[in-house]
């Protein structure tokens, strides 16, 4: 009884027309994606104003460049497990709280070790958020637009790179201080997103796995009436446990450690192609924003200039966020990555190849292009792989280890760039890029217009599955 009321709100949600709801959770989401964008990209303007200040050498430059990134594995990690344990609400709340009090504790920083330590802190709350809003979104959009709205709700990061970019630009070079203004400034307006957030209701897919179905039959009640249920739990009638039956009961919290699930029950490929996307896209990732404006300036630009050139190359990004999220329902999540992989792998061999500053903005330009569209894809695609009892946990864990590659990346070209130039850091951005092209076009799995249970069920997709999936959806 309780499979066949599970299976109906399922199928209630499939077939519900895209509405006012759904836009207004991929905006709420949105939002926190643009403030971890704009605070994370930050740090690139930053460096080259605190070396100086706090008479950095390379190899403390490196480890306040990686410090997010520490900080972000942290986060995904526990997100992950905590969101599949207690819901993904919750995450998002805390999440976003503990990211605005430490950026602005990090704005008041006195020496490099404290701001070092308020960035990790910081780092936590945006890995938190980055690991559980694709989730958070993925579980409420019907199949035929989930590539193309979560995608888009990762499109999110790029309007808070330029915007971090024009930070950058206008604010941390314009004065002393400005460093300092520019983290304020990225933490204020997530206090407004914090208070919206109340409105989130829980995942309707995450109560259904919790056997909680009469808060996840209002949920759906709501959406299908075109509104949000504002605090789904505390709505939820006092008897709702004690009325639920044996079936109910017998349904288990998760672990809190159940990592081994991710290779088990013929999750192992899907999680070893994850992990080494995350890595491999995350190392080129920051091993070119991180460090671009100050590659830049050591190439012999002024440090205005090479920040008015890295905000063209951030603008860049957008377009190829929203072209990956159109591309997502277009064509496979796969080949989608795989091609924006490929184009980021030429962007990279060209800039490596830059003769002279604008070379370098074109080529800049199409990197940034192609690495962030690759992001849109991936993001959609990560959590579409697991079932719905593992998919924060796996969506967490991918990007948790994605960061080991982007802790390395600023501390291996911080190391290397004396010995390996401009055009050597850039053909092991290509490196990086390419070996993961390959892996998801071989080893990775369609995803395409199927419900999220029907690609938890299918351990093996055969050829001829995939090619049913092949035409376009919804033209």
């Amino acid at each position: 009884m309780n499979s066949a009321a599970a299976q109906g709100l399922l199928s209630r949600m499939e077939s519900m027309p895209i509405s006012k709801p759904h836009y207004k959770l991929a905006l709420i989401g949105g939002l926190g994606l643009l403030f971890d964008g704009m605070d994370g990209a930050l740090v690139s303007y930053i460096l080259p104003v605190i070396t100086p200040l706090w008479h950095l050498q390379g190899a403390q430059t490196g480890l306040i460049g990686s410090s997010l990134l520490i900080g972000i594995l942290v986060g995904s990690l526990t997100a992950g497990v905590v969101g599949d344990r207690i819901g993904r609400r919750k995450v998002m709340m805390y999440a976003l709280a503990l990211y605005a009090v430490a950026t602005l504790a990090a704005a008041a920083s006195q020496n490099w070790e404290m701001f070092f330590a308020f960035r990790v802190i910081a780092g936590i709350g945006i890995g938190a958020e980055a690991a559980i809003i694709p989730t958070f979104i993925s579980e409420f959009i019907p199949a035929a637009k989930r590539g193309l709205f979560v995608g888009s709700v990762a499109g999110f990061f790029s309007l808070g790179y330029v915007s971090a970019a024009l930070l950058g630009t206008f604010v941390v070079a314009g004065s002393p201080e400005g460093w300092r203004i520019g983290q304020v400034i990225t933490a204020v307006p997530v206090l407004m997103l914090l208070w919206w957030r109340r409105i989130l209701p829980e995942s309707p897919r995450w109560l259904i796995s919790r056997g909680r179905y009469q808060e996840a039959e209002a949920t759906v009640d709501a959406l299908e009436r075109g509104v949000l249920l504002t605090h789904t739990m505390k709505q939820a009638p006092a008897t709702s446990h004690s009325a639920t039956t044996a079936a109910d009961e017998s349904i288990q919290r998760p672990p809190l450690f159940h990592f081994p699930e991710l290779f088990k029950n013929g999750n192992g490929r899907r999680t070893a192609v994850l992990w080494l996307l995350w890595m491999s896209v995350t190392f080129s990732f920051y091993g070119f924003f991180v460090w671009i404006p100050s590659l830049l300036v050591a190439n012999g630009m002024t440090m205005t200039k090479s920040f008015t050139y890295t905000l063209i190359i951030t603008i860049a990004q957008i377009p190829g966020y929203y072209s990956a999220a159109y591309l997502n329902e277009r064509l496979s999540r796969k080949i989608t990555i795989a091609s924006y992989l490929a184009g980021g792998a030429t962007s990279a061999y060209l800039l490596s190849t830059a003769q002279d500053s604008a070379q370098i903005l074109i080529f800049g330009c199409f990197l940034s292009f192609f690495m962030n569209g690759c992001y849109a894809a991936l993001y959609a695609y990560t959590p579409e792989v697991y079932a719905t009892k593992l998919r924060a946990t796996g969506m967490g864990t991918a990007s948790a280890v994605g960061r080991i590659g982007g802790i390395a990346a600023p501390i291996i070209i911080g190391a290397s760039y004396t010995q390996l130039g401009f055009g050597g850091v850039f053909t092991l951005v290509m490196s990086a890029l390419l070996i993961a092209a390959f892996a998801v076009l071989v080893f990775g799995v369609n995803t395409r217009g199927r419900t999220l249970e029907e690609i938890s069920e299918a351990t093996v997709i055969e050829p001829r599955h995939d090619q049913a999936h092949a035409q376009p959806v919804n033209k």
